[in-house]
């Protein structure tokens, strides 16, 4: 039933938006039409010009998120667990998180040039802190109790580290996760919009300079799609590896 409301509200939208484009309620100079937006992407796949440009944006979104992880998630450790050297660094990771790091792009650009590696600069910059601040605080939030308790059963450092702290933070992680996957997409298509020579970011730049609204809001449906793809592949993953944690029961319908 929740499937049925959830595609007649979509349903509704998008009729209100096609009825809007043609009735003149709404500019189709600023909201295009949905039928000619489908058009658009159906086209871009059957004729295959999108395939090279979305490969290298989810090549891109991918190393920046897969980076930004396995980094933001060590540092989160490694502070979590050195409380000394967190209070050293902690005004520098406070500038650098308080910098708004999308104007980044364009010193990336000169750094690095018009590739991938600009765009994958820029993503792991957006994913990094969103990681790193999430594990720290689920290493910080471990209880006394249950620390206190493996350490009077002999439990080394390492195995703190395996068996108490990891599964800890592992619920943080995730849920750092879902936000980091929409963040590594910004950054790539930020970063191939303000200069790049491939890419959806890039086929969106054009369009927009030839006032070409629908293929605008095309590009935007297939990034968007992707996105959803990732998400879901990070629930996949997250019901996999959190298996101790009770799930809450799905709704239904009276």
């Amino acid at each position: 039933m929740i499937t049925v409301w959830r595609l007649a509200i979509a349903a509704a939208l998008l009729a209100f938006w096609q009825i809007g484009s043609v009735t003149g309620l709404l500019s189709p100079l600023f909201f295009g039409h949905p039928v000619k937006i489908l058009e658009t992407v159906i086209a871009w796949f059957v004729t295959g010009e999108i395939w090279p440009h979305l490969a290298i944006t989810i090549a891109e979104t991918l190393l920046a998120f897969a980076s930004g992880t396995i980094t933001g998630v060590a540092a989160g450790l490694w502070l979590g667990l050195s409380p000394r050297t967190r209070a050293v660094l902690d005004p520098f990771i406070k500038a650098a998180n308080a910098m708004p790091r999308v104007i980044l792009a364009p010193i990336f650009a000169m750094w690095f040039g018009l590739g991938v590696a600009s765009k994958v600069a820029l993503g792991f910059t957006l994913v990094f802190f969103i990681v790193f601040f999430n594990v720290l605080q689920g290493v910080r939030e471990v209880p006394a109790p249950v620390l206190n308790g493996a350490r009077m059963l002999g439990a080394t450092k390492g195995q703190l580290l395996r068996h108490v702290y990891l599964p800890a933070a592992l619920s943080w992680v995730f849920s750092s996760l879902h936000v980091s996957v929409g963040m590594a997409f910004v950054g790539a298509v930020v970063a191939e919009y303000l200069g790049s020579y491939a890419g959806v970011g890039y086929l969106i730049l054009q369009a927009e300079g030839m006032f070409d609204v629908d293929t605008v809001f095309a590009g935007i449906v297939v990034l968007t799609a992707c996105a959803l793809v990732l998400d879901g592949l990070v629930s996949f993953a997250e019901t996999r590896v959190l298996v101790w944690q009770p799930r809450a029961e799905t709704p239904r319908s009276t």
